[in-house]
C-alpha cells in the first residue's frame, strides 16, 4: 500500500471532487433544492477495519445504492442515505404530496435512478480526467444498517484492502446527509495508482 502517495491521494482528491460537484449538480437539479458537498476524503483501509464508527456514518438503517464499474481499474460505488432522508428525496424527485408510507412502494426504483445519475456523474469525471472509459452494471438498492452493508462487503471481497471515498452530501431544505464512497480492491488499487501515475506524468 505504500505505492499510494500523498500525490495519488491529492490527485485522486481533485478528480473525486469535480464528478462530486457534477452529481451535486444533477442532484439539485432533481430535488429542486441546493446541495453541499464536502471536501472528498481518499482513505486505504483494510476491509476488516470498515465499519459504521470507523467512518463516523450516523443512523441505524441506510437506503444504499450499490452499482459495479469495470474498466483500467474495478470500482464498487455506494451511494448512502439514512432509511428515513431517502424516503423525503424520492418525494422531492416526484414532487409528490404523497405520505412516506405511499412513497415506499416507488422507494426501490426512485433510488436507483438516482444513484445511476450520482455514481455515474462522479465516475464519468474520473475517466474524463484520466482519459479511460468504464462499463457499469444495473444499480442495486437496497436498506440495511451501515454495519450490515460494510459486512456484506468484507465477505464478498477478496483482497484484504479497500479505498475508500468519503463525501457528505448535504440537501438544504431537507437537511439530508449521504455518502459516496467507493472501494477498489488491492489489484484495482495498484491499476489506479498506475493511471493516475499516467496522467500525472502528462501535465
Amino acid at each position: 500500500m505504500n505505492s499510494l502517495t500523498e500525490l495519488h491521494l491529492d490527485a485522486l482528491s481533485e478528480v473525486f471532487n469535480i464528478g462530486a460537484g457534477r452529481a451535486a449538480a444533477s442532484l439539485s437539479e432533481i430535488v429542486g433544492d441546493e446541495v453541499k458537498l464536502s471536501v472528498p476524503k481518499v482513505e486505504v483501509r483494510k476491509t476488516s477495519e470498515i465499519s459504521a464508527s470507523v467512518l463516523s456514518f450516523e443512523g441505524d438503517r441506510f437506503g444504499a445504492v450499490m452499482q459495479q464499474f469495470t474498466g483500467p481499474f474495478d470500482a464498487e460505488a455506494l451511494l448512502l442515505f439514512t432509511e428515513d432522508h431517502a424516503l423525503e428525496i424520492v418525494r422531492d424527485m416526484m414532487s409528490s404530496q404523497m405520505s412516506i408510507e405511499e412513497l415506499a412502494e416507488f422507494e426501490q426504483e426512485a433510488m436507483c435512478e438516482l444513484g445511476n445519475i450520482i455514481l455515474n456523474a462522479c465516475l464519468s469525471a474520473v475517466a474524463d480526467m484520466l482519459d479511460i472509459s468504464f462499463n457499469s452494471s444495473l444499480p442495486n438498492y437496497t436498506v440495511a444498517s451501515a454495519d450490515e452493508l460494510f459486512k456484506r462487503i468484507g465477505q464478498t471481497s477478496d483482497h484484504p484492502y479497500i479505498l475508500v471515498l468519503h463525501i457528505d452530501l448535504a440537501i438544504e431544505k431537507r437537511h439530508s446527509e449521504g455518502h459516496l464512497i467507493f472501494l477498489l480492491s488491492s489489484a484495482s488499487l495498484k491499476n489506479l495508482v498506475q493511471q493516475i501515475d499516467r496522467f500525472l506524468g502528462n501535465i
